[in-house]
């Protein structure tokens, strides 16, 4: 099918792109209606235009005055698609994204016709009760497979499951390049099926002995040239030698690890053996800033064309590693299989070299099937590559084989809800009694027996029953809901708390410790909100014991929780884990550096602003209860969130008030005796200037409404 067969209303707004022939996926999805409002689940390989056809139905609606809400797992992946669908503005077609604070309503992005959003956030606005939720005419989940996720899936799976109920009209696409049982996420989504195995690039899959030095490819892989390759240098270390191998081709890479220090060693050894191919990356490695132990080895890296990607580098350092491997500036990139979430990073080679990974209740453990089809779909560079590879590394012969049939020629797992546990209930159940979504027990039981879960679970209905009852109870209990004749309903206080995004025994915690909280230090709240569960706590390491202990001994009268027994309680262990977490945050906010405390916890930047994130939103959501509560620590709480937020220390909060003005900066104007907006204010542009430059001095001038004095110290600057 040809792009000119398509409505005029949707073709003016590819007119200058390159394609002209649709895809063989894209045109059985227009021939199953897409255009005419089916619903549809669309399961094809990476690259092969699912975003595509996602763009054609948003696009035929909002002609018919129709609105929108695409719906992704991470917040780098709808800063892509916002990047992506913004070409449509100027069409006159209005882009919003919203993936900030979750108890912000957003009302105003709804004027927009495509709202890009996570499904956390997506969650959060229907809880928050935003009207424009009812109005959607299209509603896409990109990445379905992930309602398998212990972690994400059941957020998904509640928010579409409440957005079908708003608008029982709407269509909805669903997409993944790795979802077996797509047939029954289509008969619980009311849709049709699109399923292809068509690649734009075909897909070659192996298996690299390092023995033999040559690369097996499996028999059934489509159209590849050879059964076997050869690789050079066999004593060279595996994933090297098979990357500088694509690289003799003009061809990238990615290697898949399985853990942080993996990917850091990896690519450190990596950037040496390939020093003598000559790559010159200095001027991007020069973009990499801060001091941390972390940027200085991927400066490193970078400069040889080689990086490594996971959750512990910062988000500006993730960015400029994606940006220079779009631009074949970086040739190899060594990650932890969160890149293989979504976002748009094609290689001509993946190599997938680490099929274990550590679990803490099994040992070692191999990944799942569909994990690995998530890693080898990144193989193939449409418009560059006649073919992709995707490798596994194997140790021996024996296990070569046994590669092959469990990952290469195997389908992935069948996508299994994971709704059905009292941690993911507790939160949804209040937050579908707190919305309206259902007002008595029966309407409970019903709307989550619509759930992909209830779907499911059809012939297991009783224990479904019993989970639902038992987080009842404990609702009831923490005084959350209320049983009125038969009517459920949310309390106040359960109101608030779904509003706030929290799990309910985040907030009946912090309402336990409220009530010990008059004069309570900075120590003993953030030891509080680090005893939540919505705070992911860190590992206690053998030389953690000493200092971690020393420090719960110095506050041991401090703290607002009940301090299990050291010898005999198993909960200490815990404890000790709660405590420096919150020891970390608390460095944090006494301006300790960020290098100090990544050498300190062995932590990245990344996890650093992650779990400051965190700690800033439970803050937050601390001094709401507070207020509720009218408990003392109201005020001292929502200091803390803005020292969290910006890592300070109490006396530059009121610098940090200006924008562009941080820990950093706060604390250069208040160690120069400038220590409040006011005598910012009332002093001299130059001096200001010397401190911040002349542009940051100009921006706090004028936020100061010091006109004048920004023109007279201009003045004096330009002499």
């Amino acid at each position: 099918m040809d792009l000119k067969d398509l409505p005029e209303t949707i073709t003016r707004f590819y007119a200058h792109s390159s394609f002209t022939e649709l895809y063989p996926p894209q045109a059985e999805a227009i021939a199953c209606g897409l255009l005419d409002g089916a619903s549809l689940v669309v399961a094809t390989p990476t690259a092969s235009g699912k975003t595509l056809l996602a763009e054609f139905a948003m696009l035929n609606s909002i002609y018919r005055g129709g609105k929108c809400l695409y719906i992704v797992p991470l917040k780098a992946l709808a800063s892509e698609k916002f990047d992506r669908f913004s070409l449509f503005a100027t069409f006159g077609v209005k882009i919003g994204i919203s993936t900030g604070d979750y108890d912000v309503r957003d009302d105003k992005i709804g004027h927009n016709d495509i709202i890009v959003t996570t499904s956390e956030k997506a969650d959060s606005l229907l809880r928050n009760g935003v009207e424009w939720m009812r109005e959607l005419s299209v509603i896409v989940a990109d990445e379905i497979h992930l309602l398998d996720s212990m972690d994400r899936g059941p957020t998904l799976e509640v928010t579409l499951t409440k957005l079908k109920k708003l608008n029982p009209r709407t269509q909805i696409l669903a997409l993944s390049a790795t979802v077996s049982n797509a047939d029954e996420i289509a008969h619980w989504l009311g849709a049709q099926v699109v399923r292809s195995d068509w690649r734009p690039v075909a897909l070659h899959e192996g298996l690299y002995l390092p023995q033999s030095a040559t690369i097996r490819f499996v028999p059934h892989t489509p159209q590849r040239n050879k059964s076997k390759k050869a690789i050079s240098d066999g004593k060279t270390d595996p994933s090297i030698a098979l990357s500088i191998d694509t690289l003799s081709d003009g061809g990238q890479c990615l290697v898949f690890v399985n853990t942080r220090r993996n990917a850091e060693s990896l690519a450190k050894k990596m950037a040496t053996a390939m020093k003598s191919l000559r790559y010159d990356c200095t001027e991007l490695a020069a973009k990499i800033h801060g001091d941390a132990a972390i940027e200085e080895k991927l400066k490193y890296c970078v400069q040889n064309s080689v990086a490594f990607h996971h959750a512990g580098l910062s988000s500006d350092d993730r960015k400029l590693v994606e940006a220079g491997f779009k631009e074949n500036c970086i040739k190899v990139i060594v990650a932890t299989p969160t890149l293989a979430a979504g976002l748009n990073l094609p290689a001509r080679r993946v190599i997938i070299r680490d099929y274990k990974r550590y679990d803490a209740n099994y040992g070692m453990t191999n990944i799942p099937v569909l994990e690995y089809k998530q890693m080898a779909g990144r193989a193939g560079r449409p418009g560059f590559d006649s073919y992709g590879e995707a490798i596994l590394i194997a140790k021996s012969p024996n296990e070569c084989e046994a590669l092959a049939e469990h990952y290469i020629l195997n389908e992935a797992e069948d996508v299994i809800s994971k709704l059905g546990t009292e941690t993911a209930l507790r939160m949804h159940v209040l937050s579908t009694i707190s919305n309206g979504f259902a007002r008595t027990r029966d309407e409970l039981e019903r709307f989550f027996g619509a759930t992909f879960f209830g779907f499911q679970q059809q012939s297991t209905l009783n224990l479904t029953s019993y989970v639902i009852d038992s987080v009842l109870a404990f609702l009831a209990h923490e005084e959350m809901i209320v049983d009125l004749r038969g009517d459920v309903k949310a309390t106040s206080f359960g109101h608030l708390v779904s509003k706030l995004y929290i799990d309910p025994l985040s907030a009946v915690k912090i309402r336990r410790g409220l009530e010990n909280a008059e004069n309570a230090s900075d120590v003993a709240l953030l030891q509080l909100i680090c005893s939540t569960p919505d705070v992911r706590r860190l590992y206690m390491r053998s030389k953690d014991y000493h200092p971690v202990t020393e420090f719960v001994n110095k506050h041991l009268d401090e703290f607002l929780v009940e301090l299990p027994d050291r010898f005999r309680d198993v909960d200490y262990e815990w404890f000790l884990s709660e405590v420096k977490t919150a020891m970390l945050v608390h460095d944090w906010i006494n301006e300790v550096s960020e290098k100090e405390i990544t050498e300190d916890y062995n932590v990245g930047p990344g996890d650093i602003r992650n779990l400051v994130d965190t700690v800033q939103w439970i803050s937050h959501a601390l001094a709401e209860l507070a207020a509720h509560l009218k408990a003392s620590a109201k005020s001292q709480a929502r200091d803390l969130t803005e020292r969290v937020k910006f890592g300070i220390t109490r006396e530059l909060l009121d610098l940090v008030q200006l924008k562009n003005i941080g820990r950093v900066r706060g604390r250069q104007l208040f160690d120069a005796g400038f220590q409040t907006r006011k005598d910012v204010k009332n002093a001299q542009f130059a001096t200001i200037a010397t401190l911040l430059g002349p542009k940051i001095a100009a921006d706090v001038f004028e936020q100061l409404g010091s006109a004048q004095r920004l023109v007279d110290g201009k003045d004096q600057l330009a002499e």
